[in-house]
């Protein structure tokens, strides 16, 4: 990756009509600012279906699209949904919120309307498309079916002929939902359409997305219902050890995360045949693919099934390089991004050198007096990429005003900037981001407009009150893209178009 700078802001972000961001004109406009402003990148988070939670990290399917980004305005264009309809819907009165209650009864009611006027069954595309995906769609569209006919419920609670997939009960349930069933694959039909549309545009203007994938997928998913054995799984399909982190500093019980280990033995002798088939699947979404929580290749945190905390979890070896030489002989060398926050050992460094992926550096994670933390601009090589912060961090504005005294007098003093007012300290992080050595530099929107706490997209172990904040309509200006891209230009990461 080539000196460059780029932009963090999710797709639920958007200032689109109809409550939450979606594939719509606003997207175009905002890759327009992108250019405009001489940007290389937009970075977005997963963009899967999301559950309980509201997560992007914890997703229905690790292949699926999610749903609430397809553009009603492109359906209304279409003739399968009336304008008259979308607006009667309540979605919510905060522009700046996604209320994700009323987006799931309001978006899914439109939707099936959509497919049910759609007459998708003469398309040709339509069955171009399933067919290309059937890896993945046939059991992920029968997945959500039969999760709808079980209330919702998590596919460990469904009936035991279909939750250990008899071959009887297959198919009695393929038939008795079979519009059911094509509803969710007309659903990633439109999702897929208007995503590609979407890049296309994107590339065309000098823009390329880096999408996020995380390294595990959710347990309540169709991936782990279809493919038990890629996981560490008995008899019954349950797991037997789940994901974690340790005790730390930060949590005296570590963290239990819960998603199913994978069974690194099996997946290397199918020659990584799972890992494969979504490693090419993300580069038809995205032009670069950052890996979430890196380090669990090398090593990763197993903890025993049915534990209250992670407290008697421990250390399992992952694939390594293995994995990684083997993408590159199945798919050619890709660009990756590597995150490895958190806990770094030598084998991690070691696995990360060995990789060659530019590895993240966050400046809101510097600042300790007195410690090489390896996040200080001094500190980086060039094969790197320089976040501000991330969409777990706070804002640069909130967190600059809660930093502790000795830490704000270091971060003064290594920045020289004792004459800026505190309204103004959220640009002189960005410009010492800019200007490092890192390669890539990817600035959160929120910290270019200057936000504060309401801003800030997720709070890490909290539930109910993340992925919700979206920018107003009008909030980025032609100003703030002029100064961006003055800056761009002054630290030589100006994206070269016509």
């Amino acid at each position: 990756m080539k000196r460059s700078s780029g932009v963090l802001l999710p797709i639920s972000s958007i200032p689109s009509k109809y409550g939450i961001g979606a594939f719509s004109k606003e997207a175009y406009q905002f890759i327009d600012q992108l250019k405009e402003a001489g940007q290389t990148y937009w970075q977005i988070l997963p963009l899967g279906p999301t559950s309980y939670g509201d997560s992007p990290y914890q997703s229905f399917s690790t292949f699926a699209g999610n749903p609430y980004f397809i553009d009603l305005e492109k359906l209304i264009e279409e003739g399968v949904l009336s304008e008259e309809e979308c607006c009667a819907c309540d979605f919510g009165d905060d522009p700046a919120c996604v209320d994700y209650g009323k987006i799931y009864q309001e978006r899914f009611r439109l939707l099936r309307k959509a497919y049910e006027r759609s007459e998708i069954y003469k398309n040709p595309a339509f069955f171009e498309f399933v067919q290309e995906n059937d890896f993945w769609l046939e059991d992920y569209a029968l997945f959500m079916a039969v999760k709808n006919c079980f209330g919702g419920a998590a596919w460990n609670e469904w009936a035991e002929d279909i939750r250990l997939r008899w071959g009887f009960a297959l198919d009695y349930y393929r038939e008795k939902y079979y519009y059911e069933i094509e509803f969710y694959k007309y659903l990633q039909f439109k999702f897929m359409e208007q995503w590609k549309d979407l890049k296309a545009y994107a590339n065309t203007n000098g823009i390329y997305i880096i999408g996020d994938i995380p390294i595990y997928v959710a347990f309540d998913s169709s991936d782990a219902w279809a493919n038990p054995q890629l996981f560490q799984f008995g008899s019954d399909n349950l797991p037997t050890a789940v994901a974690g982190c340790p005790p730390d500093a930060f949590s005296e019980t570590g963290q239990l995360w819960g998603n199913p280990l994978y069974r690194w033995d099996y997946h290397k002798y199918t020659g990584y045949d799972w890992w494969t088939k979504r490693m090419a699947h993300c580069y038809k979404l995205y032009d670069v693919v950052r890996i979430d929580h890196f380090r669990g290749f090398d090593e990763y945190f197993s903890i025993p099934y049915g534990s209250d905390t992670a407290m008697n979890g421990h250390w399992e070896k992952g694939p390594g390089m293995d994995l990684f030489w083997t993408l590159e002989r199945n798919l050619g060398k890709r660009e990756v991004i590597a995150e490895d926050l958190g806990l770094m050992t030598p084998s991690v460094e070691q696995l990360v050198r060995d990789s060659g992926y530019p590895n993240m550096k966050v400046l809101e994670f510097a600042f300790e007096p007195g410690k090489e933390t390896g996040y200080l601009p001094h500190e980086y090589d060039k094969n790197c990429v320089v976040y501000t912060g991330t969409h777990d961090n706070d804002t640069i504005v909130s967190w600059y005003k809660d930093l502790e005294k000795e830490e704000k007098s270091f971060l003064n003093e290594y920045m020289d900037n004792a004459n800026t007012p505190n309204e103004e300290i959220h640009w002189d992080m960005i410009k010492l981001a800019m200007m490092s050595t890192a390669n890539v530099c990817i600035i959160p929107m929120q910290d270019y407009l200057g936000l504060g706490n309401e801003a800030r997209i997720n709070r890490p172990s909290t539930l109910g009150i993340n992925w919700k904040w979206r920018l107003k309509d009008g909030e980025i200006t032609k100003e703030l893209m002029a100064k961006i891209r003055k800056l761009t230009k002054r630290s030589f990461r100006m994206k070269r178009v016509s």
